[in-house]
């Protein structure tokens, strides 16, 4: 039997999900779960699934009817509900999309001179456990992504949102500021304004979403982006986050 990643306690809190969202209890339901965990942990195609986990075409389907119903992603949002969202840090990390996963068009895969590549623009909360994500094409500047991503975001428990340089930019901050949420975004050198606004001993525990991209990308499979489908993809994203949030 290959190494597995749940133990009985993930398991048990896992279980008890799935009945909120009518997933029913069935003989393969654990060994479908630590297929996926399998694959994207290792990044192996799906034919070389061990046999242990079951077929791997059947193991597939079921894989990609759940991210066509956003499975994946309805129960990373019920694990997000419980994030102390008193500070809220966001930022953009590339993603090297294999040669495998291009062929489809409009499923957020960009080339550049560095080649095929997407984009995971991530929400963590002050413990810097991931509550909201969005998966992008590569090329795209995180300023653009982020007025969807902070829409996706509930901002009434939130005293301070944290980005860097990167997002700076006054049609963000007014659109946090709505929500009565202060903006803690440095300019750039290169404004006349200066960072008298800024809260510079918050803004260095922003390393807190770095470090949620470090466990993210301990996932071969999210790393590299092995997927054709954006949905399949951000399925894999949301269960990485899922296991993140499993012993909490």
């Amino acid at each position: 039997m290959p190494r597995t990643m749940l133990n009985d306690q993930h398991w048990s809190k896992l279980l008890s999900i799935f009945r909120h969202f009518n997933i029913y209890l069935k003989l393969n339901l654990r060994n479908f779960i630590e297929a996926i965990l399998f694959r994207i942990r290792t990044g192996c195609p799906w034919r070389d699934l061990p046999q242990e986990f079951g077929k791997p075409n059947s193991i597939f389907k079921k894989y990609n009817r759940w991210s066509k119903n956003d499975k994946f992603m309805n129960i990373f949002k019920l694990f997000s509900k419980h994030a102390d969202k008193e500070w809220i840090f966001i930022d953009g990390s590339h993603v090297r999309a294999h040669q495998h996963s291009s062929g489809i068009n409009n499923q957020d895969i960009s080339k550049s001179i560095g080649g095929n590549s997407s984009k995971i623009h991530l929400a963590v909360d002050s413990n810097g456990n991931p509550i909201e994500f969005i998966i992008s094409d590569g090329t795209s500047h995180d300023i653009k992504i982020a007025p969807d991503l902070v829409s996706k975001l509930d901002l009434t428990e939130s005293e301070i949102l944290c980005a860097d340089k990167g997002y700076d930019s006054d049609n963000f901050r007014t659109q946090i500021e709505q929500t009565k949420t202060k903006s803690n975004i440095p300019r750039k050198s290169n404004t006349k304004s200066n960072n008298d606004h800024m809260d510079w001993h918050i803004y260095k525990i922003r390393h807190l979403v770095e470090n949620s991209f470090c466990r993210l990308k301990q996932f071969r499979g999210i790393s590299t982006r092995y997927d054709k489908l954006k949905r399949n993809y951000q399925s894999a994203v949301a269960l990485a986050c899922i296991f993140i949030w499993l012993p909490l």
